[in-house]
């Protein structure tokens, strides 16, 4: 689910796009102005609640594997679509918080770079890293069509259907572990965020306070 400090996030990528300017008195071009390229990159992300929200709403049913492994066969270029999603959103974090390092470098350059760590990529290799879960969650669900040992056998052939099914349960659980570890990340990037917002003066002090209070409710809500 989107959260407020997203929602809030959007809100300031919105009004750094309309109204921030380089440095000197002439307006940079859309590709040059950190302001205005954030903004369009944060607009990206709004792919990250495909894998994140719709799919385990419309294929995951809670307890029972046969269901869920036949959903993700039979909704499998959906699924697919999840895995690409979480691809794409682990790139597009890396560029938007490179856009906020360009945008905050002049208020702190080590507070900016602490940015593109935490928020742009620390997450970006979690999400790259977790990919494999549902890679496999995928091929155990569709029974191992398309794996072949060198004597063309299928190399899940030793499992019967209910173990392939809760090998594949166990591939989603510990993909959500991992995202909720990620959640970590989420919130502690906000903090040298806020930090640099609050500082920067061209942006509302109220944005650096909120984006403090969802920093930290991040953090507490992956303990």
């Amino acid at each position: 689910m989107q959260s407020m400090a997203e929602r809030l996030l959007l809100g300031t990528a919105v009004l750094l796009c309309a109204n921030v300017a380089h440095e000197g008195p002439i307006k940079m071009n859309l590709i040059k102005n950190p302001g205005r390229r954030a903004g369009l990159l944060y607009l990206l992300l709004m792919g990250a609640p495909l894998r994140l929200i719709y799919i385990p709403a419309k294929l995951f049913v809670p307890g029972d594997a046969a269901a869920t492994a036949n959903n993700i066969a039979t909704h499998e270029t959906l699924f697919r679509l999840g895995i690409l999603a979480e691809l794409f959103t682990g790139v597009a974090v890396i560029f938007l918080t490179l856009a906020f390092y360009d945008l905050f470098k002049p208020v702190n350059r080590k507070l900016a770079a602490l940015v593109v760590i935490l928020g742009g990529v620390l997450p970006a290799a979690i999400n790259f890293a977790n990919v494999w879960t549902d890679a496999a969650a995928l091929t155990l669900a569709r029974g191992g069509a398309g794996l072949l040992t060198a004597r063309g056998a299928n190399v899940l052939s030793t499992f019967d259907q209910p173990q392939r099914e809760a090998l594949m349960m166990l591939s989603l659980h510990l993909h959500n572990q991992v995202v909720n570890a990620a959640q970590i990340f989420w919130g502690l990037w906000l903090l040298p965020l806020a930090i640099l917002i609050y500082r920067s003066r061209f942006i509302p002090r109220f944005v650096a306070v909120w984006l403090t209070v969802n920093g930290f409710a991040y953090v507490a809500m992956s303990l």
